[in-house]
Parts: C-alpha cells; structure tokens; sequence
C-alpha cells in the first residue's frame, strides 16, 4: 500500500452519488452538488451536509433556515456539472440558468427540482464548523422518491449520477471512466 496525502483521503470515498442542495432566500435561489452527504439518525430524522462557508448556497440554507435535497438521474449530469461550475451569486436563479425548472417543497418553502429521482425537505437545527468545512445538520421534514424506489433502491429505472472527483482539471460526473 502506498502513502496519501490525508487531506486527499477523502477521494477515497469515491465515486460517490451527489444530492442537489437547493435553498432560497430573499428572492433569490441557489443550488449545489453536495457529495459530503450522510443520514445521521432515524429518529429524529436528520441529514449533514458538509458544506464550504463561502458558497453562496450555504449562505442562503442558513438565511432561510431550511434546504432541499434533491437527487437527479444521470441524464441530468451536464446540469450538474452547470451547477458544480457556476457561482449562485450570478444571477437570481441559479437552478434556471442550468435548465432545471423547480417547484416549492410540500412542507417547507424551499426550491425542489422538478424531475428529481428523490426530494428530501429539511429544516436547518445545527450548524458546526470542523476545519474549512461547516457540518451543515437539516431535519428530514419531507421525504418522497420515484415509483423505483421499494425501501431501497431498485435500479430499474432511475441511474444516479455518479461523482468521480476532480481530475485532469475538470470536476467529472458519470460512470467511472478508464484511460487507455
């Protein structure tokens, strides 16, 4: 086995499939690849989010005190890579400037993408600082999925997105893919 550099080690968690952090505040409206995502109890029902302090979504999640979670099939990768590559701050929506239509949440007042695999609506309880990230802990609100979905993912129809990580300069989403 070879050494890595322990910053690195998180690359170890990959491919991983990404959530879509979706919040909105004050008339405006954000969203981000999350793939630093975890259930963190059942009872209640809470999720964490590792989030960057300076993304402009993070700072709408804790302006508006709740979030959406939103997981998209694969035909939507170059969405995802859109919204992986474009600040929030551009615009004043930034889920329309990648072509993604959104509706408000059932329970909460929170942008939810429209043709999303599975919804999680949360409202933020806790919010904790852990080196340059912030632990970002919502409360499962609302939670709806794909006819796909049985207790567990069937795979029948829905194909997640799959995040490989940064490499060659370019954030890649997909399947893995080999160099020749």
């Amino acid at each position: 086995m070879k050494e890595i550099d322990p910053s690195k080690a998180h690359r170890l968690f990959y491919p991983d499939v990404p959530a879509v952090l979706c919040a909105s505040n004050r008339g405006r409206v954000s969203a981000m690849p999350v793939t630093s995502c975890v259930a963190l109890s059942e009872v209640p029902p809470l999720v964490g989010i590792s989030c960057d302090p300076r993304a402009f979504t993070f700072l709408l999640v804790v302006g508006s005190r709740r979030f959406s979670l939103c997981f998209l099939d694969r035909a939507y990768v170059s969405k995802m890579g859109f919204l992986a590559t474009h600040s929030g701050r551009s615009g004043p929506d930034k889920l329309a400037d990648a072509g993604l239509g959104h509706d408000r949440g059932i329970k909460l007042d929170v942008p939810v993408i429209r043709d999303s695999a599975a919804v999680l609506e949360c409202s933020l309880t806790t919010r904790r600082r852990f080196g340059d990230h912030v632990l970002v802990v919502g409360k499962i609100e609302s939670a709806r999925a794909a006819d796909d979905f049985h207790e567990y993912w069937r795979y029948d129809a829905y194909r997640p997105i799959l995040y490989t990580g940064w490499q060659g300069g370019m954030t890649t989403y997909g399947p893995p893919t080999r160099e020749p």
